[in-house]
């Protein structure tokens, strides 16, 4: 029998989390994000897993990363300061190739801003937080419903592509409360490491060696055996070893970066709605993006073909569907709770004729059906702005 819950949106993310098999949970309290380490320290010793808080964001996603390279799935939970506090550990992990995931429930700031207001600010710091050329993958959800299916879905990636997942939700989408029917197990697919066992005995193990950019990192144990290997931060070759080599470097870098590139068609996850005649597209995310589909239904009511493109997967962006539907409308609305931080990367995308409005905010408020209505209206009359 489908089983129909009431779940809170952080308690979403750290069930789904550990169904997705984490067992290691790292973190130090932080509005809006704290319910997530207060169910993980509930309910993690239920399963044999881990909760520890340290003493703040840095050691937390140090913790967790040492965690996963002994073998066991792990995340981290903060808001926008400890992920300020998180980007130089990101680097690492991604050097390192360490899946891991990042939960990132975003207020408004800068700085401690406003810890109990929600915000679309970290947009931009989830791909360019961390110093140097790489690649990031960042999701961000809609409802109660999706946290829990794409935290899920964040382990997976973590997992196949051998980097840390940023998992972005907004204060609202944390703190609200919505049922859903709970997926059963066939509908829930569980992307697993490799076991040392896996490994044959005359392989060399060469955990950083891949031409496919996509190979699950074997779980190493504990003791000795032949899954053990070296970790560093630096240019490293295939074995994990540092090598101050500007060939090692620049094929040790672009490996980082394509591995997620070459596959961002694969990696990109959106949600379309009334996209096939729209001659007016509005691009909204997270919680922003239900404004966004209220707005659509209201001015579809009234005859104007309007149509919502809902990238969930940020980062890499979907740029293949998205420049197609750029390229068949007239107009775009960009809505964001920031000042056009992902209006960049479709302004690139879109033809030199194509009308663009921005709707934004920054003040703690959630964006209206409304304000995107009026940003319609205001296209039709030909009264256009850019950032």
């Amino acid at each position: 029998m489908p089983k129909m819950v009431l779940m809170q949106g952080d308690e979403a993310a750290a069930l789904g989390a550990i169904r997705a098999g984490c067992r290691f949970y790292a973190g130090y309290p932080i509005t809006p994000a704290s319910e997530i380490a207060e169910v993980m320290s509930r309910e993690l010793p239920k399963v044999g897993g881990v909760f520890i808080q340290m003493e703040d964001e840095i050691a937390s996603a140090a913790a967790i990363i040492g965690a996963s390279l002994a073998g066991v799935k792990s995340m981290t939970a903060t808001s926008g300061p400890g992920f300020s506090l998180m980007q130089e550990a990101i680097g690492y992990a991604v050097m390192t190739e360490t899946p891991t995931v990042f939960v990132n429930v975003m207020r408004g700031g800068p700085s401690t801003g406003l810890p109990t207001k929600p915000s679309q600010g970290d947009i931009m710091q989830a791909r360019w937080g961390t110093h140097g050329d790489h690649a990031i993958i960042a999701l961000y959800p809609s409802s109660v419903q999706e946290i829990y299916k794409y935290i899920i879905t964040a382990f997976n990636l973590a997992e196949k592509y051998r980097t840390p997942v940023v998992f972005l939700m907004d204060e609202t989408l944390g703190h609200m409360r919505e049922n859903f029917i709970m997926p059963s197990e066939r509908e829930v697919f569980i992307y697993n490491r490799l076991r040392e066992e896996q490994i044959k005995e005359e392989e060399v193990f060469l955990p950083y060696e891949t031409e496919e950019y996509a190979e699950p990192t074997p779980q190493p144990l504990v003791e000795m055996g032949k899954a053990r290997f070296h970790v560093s931060g630096l240019i490293h070759d295939e074995a994990g070893f540092p090598m101050a080599n500007p060939d090692i470097a620049d094929r040790l870098v672009r490996r980082l970066v394509e591995k997620i590139r070459l596959h961002a068609d694969e990696i990109s996850i959106y949600d379309e709605y009334m996209t096939e005649d729209a001659e007016v597209l509005i691009i909204a995310y997270g919680i922003t993006a239900r404004s966004a589909m209220r707005a659509v239904k209201i001015a579809r009511n009234d005859r104007i073909k309007v149509g919502l493109f809902r990238p969930i997967t940020i980062w890499p962006v979907p740029r293949t569907r998205l420049k197609e539907l750029l390229s068949r409308v007239n107009s775009v609305i960009i809505a964001e709770m920031n000042l056009g931080q992902y209006a960049h990367e479709v302004l690139s995308l879109t033809k030199n004729d194509v009308r663009v409005k921005l709707v934004n905010k920054v003040n703690g408020e959630l964006i209206t059906p409304q304000e995107i209505l009026d940003a319609v209206t205001e296209l039709q009359s030909g009264i256009v702005g850019y950032y």
